[in-house]
């Protein structure tokens, strides 16, 4: 038999294996179905361990093309991942980023890349780790796979929000030793357990190979039972672990084993009680028990080598090379063996992951309710985290799927009409904390579990929002900044995730330093070049209103709204609001005179503008006009040539154009201020004709009484504002 097209490239073949013609004569998922029949079948067994060595050999020639990637931690997952193939449970998300090369090989198996052009080996080898290829990390932009993967203890997240918003599919996660802790893998899904005690059809697939990237993996000293403890110990029901040691007749003394080494006969043994407990896992999991699926196997298992040193490639590991020529000829597959390994892949769930899993089509959500939003009035004064919570409510009540997340609580930021209107998830009902089993609000004491599961669902099709406190929200970023990129990159439309940031710093006076670090604006300021991040910074209550609208009427963007949970003076009405959030700014205050000169104030956030109008009011006492604008929407600020806008999905380029910004910034001098950090004034720093210009902004923390005492000791003063203009003025 010649190989089939696509092994083009495929540079080693091997022998039959024994019993071939009978065993592997055609697929055993037939055309039409979409997993194999009966797991006790020995074919059954013999096909899926085929398509594990294809997934091995494929893994190790796509990153011996590059003498880079990571083959190891994948080789010793091959016989579960092939298990699930198999039972066509393909809905596979991953936490661990460097088992990308064995996705990319799944995908490329059952067809799913060549929707990226990627139709051969020789295709593969050369796209793979390059621009608009096959990216060192896994991305869900590449065809068939669900979601992405690279910084460690995020994947659970994603198997968790599929298996909430599809119920009756199953979502396996595969999840590293080396990473389990990192961070709060099982804490989160304890947690999300407890909330939703029923949505248990997620599958953790621990892949228990005793070494970690250069070491060995702190849980590799756990007997079986100690490991089977460690689960059950958060909540899991049914574990379920395999351990390729039980089967070893080839004399290894390890703990952790290398089943390749096996003869023919163990080796298929293992792989039937790896195929049959996925499938008791599963089943398990789709039944309403929360399980856990685990696969003690040696790291690099049946690759280059074995343990840690199998990680990573490095460039001396080439195709050339005798060590990895060798590894490649013990996975060589002769032909016929990879057109069935494709047939089987190909069927298995129904069809190409690119055409069935569940991101590859846009989740149906409810369309967008009108909000019914608050004018409030010039003269009033008003709590603008408060404000927000009511149109919060409203789209929970029209959204049945929505979810808000809340690590600190509520009520704590001024937000209790969420609470109210939406009810905190927990099992014990309780009318006083606004507690049901049902409720669409999730409040984990853990900003990583309450940024994950918004994060997940957004990026697969259903509303969310986080909300935290500005101080603690970096524990929970990681994730965020993981999932906008990977919106960035979608080929789908889906919700953007939004975030809502209370207790800005200078609100957190007596709490001290540690509840003032507003460092992270400058994190979302530096994502602003991305081209699908936005932060922003309402002004007022009735502001907050139009940007959580703008926010959530979005597609494909990290929105990050930043405001006070105290009573604070109104300065705009709904429309002008409207208007500064989708120009990105708006003048809220100009001196009727003045022949001193102009001083413009440039400012972002709200709280801090009560200082701005003190030194407005010092400084037009003595002669100068003063202009105050509300700096809403920073991003919009920027030239176009500053922001990647053009390379992301759903692009934005509503950018402010230059008769429009030097009508607000235009003057003899320009302070920026900010009761963060400075960089989300980058724009008009860079674009102000101002010929003089200053900061005003966060230094550091301190325990104080009052807001006013924590600007002073950041210099944020009318007093400090007013000397400055008028020194730049001079």
């Amino acid at each position: 038999m010649n190989a089939p097209a696509f092994c083009q490239g495929i540079q080693h073949y091997g022998e039959k294996w024994p019993d071939f013609d009978v065993k592997a004569a055609q697929a055993l998922i037939a055309e039409g179905q979409s997993a194999i029949a009966d797991v006790n079948d020995d074919k059954a067994a013999y096909q899926t361990l085929l398509g594990a060595d294809a997934l091995r050999y494929l893994t190790l020639q796509v990153t011996g093309s590059k003498g880079s990637g990571h083959p190891g931690g994948f080789a010793s997952s091959a016989e579960a991942h092939a298990s699930l193939i198999m039972l066509g449970h393909t809905n596979i998300v991953t936490e661990v980023g460097h088992h990308a090369p064995g996705f990319y090989s799944s995908m490329f198996l059952d067809s799913s890349l060549e929707k990226m052009g990627i139709n051969t080996m020789d295709d593969m080898m050369a796209r793979f780790r390059e621009k608009h290829g096959l990216l060192g990390h896994l991305s869900g932009a590449i065809p068939g796979l669900l979601a992405p993967a690279g910084p460690l203890g995020q994947g659970q997240h994603f198997a968790m929000a599929g298996a909430l918003l599809h119920p009756g599919k199953l979502f396996p996660v595969t999840i590293g030793d080396g990473g389990m802790g990192e961070p709060y893998v099982l804490n989160s899904m304890m947690h999300f357990n407890t909330a939703y005690p029923k949505v248990t059809n997620f599958l953790p697939s621990l892949i228990w190979n005793g070494y970690s990237q250069e070491h060995h993996s702190m849980v590799s000293r756990m007997s079986n039972d100690e490991m089977i403890a460690y689960w059950k110990g958060h909540g899991f029901k049914e574990v379920v672990l395999v351990d390729a040691k039980e089967f070893d007749d080839s004399n290894q003394s390890a703990a952790y084993v290398d089943s390749t080494q096996f003869s023919f006969g163990q080796r298929l043994a293992f792989a039937k009680a790896v195929l049959q407990g996925v499938d008791k896992a599963a089943r398990s999991a789709l039944g309403g028990t929360l399980t856990v699926f685990i696969i003690k196997q040696l790291k690099g298992a049946g690759v280059h080598t074995l343990g840690a040193k199998s990680h990573n490639l490095y460039p001396k590991d080439t195709l050339d090379q005798p060590h990895m020529i060798e590894g490649l000829q013990r996975r060589a597959l002769p032909p016929e063996a990879w057109q069935l390994v494709r047939d089987n892949f190909s069927r298995a769930g129904g069809g190409p992951a690119v055409k069935t899993v569940v991101t590859e089509t846009e989740l149906d959500i409810v369309p967008m309710p009108k909000l019914a939003m608050e004018e409030f009035k010039p003269t009033d004064k008003a709590v603008p985290a408060t404000a927000m919570g009511a149109l919060v409510a409203q789209l929970g009540k029209a959204d049945p799927r929505f979810v808000a997340t809340n690590a600190d609580g509520n009520e704590a930021s001024a937000m209790k009409n969420i609470n109210d209107a939406l009810k905190i998830r927990h099992p014990t009902v309780d009318p006083l904390y606004n507690q049901e089993p049902n409720g669409q609000v999730y409040e984990p004491l853990n900003e990583d579990a309450c940024a994950g599961l918004a994060a997940g669902l957004a990026l697969f099709g259903s509303r969310s929002l986080w909300l935290s406190y500005e101080s603690f929200a970096i524990n929970g970023w990681p994730i965020i900044q993981t999932v906008t990129q990977a919106m960035a990159e979608l080929r789908r439309k889906t919700p953007s995730i939004v975030c809502m940031f209370t207790a800005g710093a200078l609100e957190q006076g007596r709490n001290g330093w540690t509840h003032q670090r507003p460092e992270i604006e400058n994190f979302f300021a530096a994502m602003m070049r991305n081209g699908n991040v936005f932060p922003l910074f309402p002004c007022d209550a009735n502001s907050i209103q139009t940007a959580y609208e703008y926010a959530t009427d979005s597609v494909n963007k990290g929105m990050v709204i930043i405001a006070s949970k105290s009573p604070l003076p109104v300065y705009m009405s709904l429309a002008e609001s409207k208007k500064a959030v989708e120009q990105g700014a708006a003048t809220i205050y100009q001196s009727a005179g003045g022949d001193k000169g102009t001083v413009v104030f440039a400012v972002t956030g709200d709280l801090v503008l009560l200082p701005v109008f003190a030194a407005k009011d010092k400084l037009e006492a003595e002669g100068y006009a003063v202009r105050i604008v509300a700096v809403v929407n920073p991003r919009a600020l920027y030239r176009p040539t500053d922001v990647a806008w053009d390379t992301v999905s759903q692009p934005d380029n509503a950018f402010m154009d230059d008769d429009h910004f030097n009508a607000l910034f235009d003057g003899d001098a320009l302070i920026a201020v900010s009761g963060g950090p400075s960089a989300s004034l980058e724009p008009v720093l860079l674009r102000t004709r101002a010929p003089k210009r200053d900061t005003f902004c966060w230094k550091r923390g301190e325990t104080t009484a009052s807001a006013d005492e924590i600007m002073e000791f950041n210099g944020i003063t009318a007093d400090a504002m007013s000397a400055r203009a008028k020194a730049l003025m001079k």
